[in-house]
């Protein structure tokens, strides 16, 4: 028979094991479905299929559409720069979008050089 203490020592490991598991498995997962605050995936533009991609940010993240620095985003289309800037998002429909990510002017003037004031809008095009 074993003792209370061991029988303890064993709960408690099985728990501990049961909760690491579930962590685990977790896998990072944002929650609602959603891409977090940087990024917008299909799922989320499903509803919004009869928009454009413009209406779409404006929809779920607006804020992307204003900038501390007084700049507008640059706007990357399958890692093209469109001059139009963000103009050229209503000329793309929510329904041909796989996804869009928000970069911040930091990290926007890190991965593309200078003249990134506002950020960049990189979207990325079903296929």
């Amino acid at each position: 028979m074993r003792s209370p203490r061991s029988r303890n020592l064993i709960l408690t490991t099985f728990a501990l094991a049961l909760g690491l598991t579930g962590c685990a498995s977790a896998g990072g997962a944002s929650g609602g479905g959603g891409g977090g605050p940087n990024r917008i995936v299909q799922e989320e533009l499903a509803p919004l299929q009869q928009l454009d991609a413009y209406q779409a940010v404006q929809r779920l993240r607006s804020r992307w559409l204003t900038s501390r620095g007084g700049g507008q985003p640059a706007l990357f289309v399958n890692g093209s720069r469109r001059g139009g800037g963000l103009s050229d998002l209503r000329s793309i429909r929510a329904a041909d979008v796989a996804e869009m990510e928000f970069m911040s002017a930091s990290d926007a003037t890190t991965r593309f050089g200078t003249n990134m004031d506002g950020g960049a809008i990189l979207v990325t095009l079903r296929r």
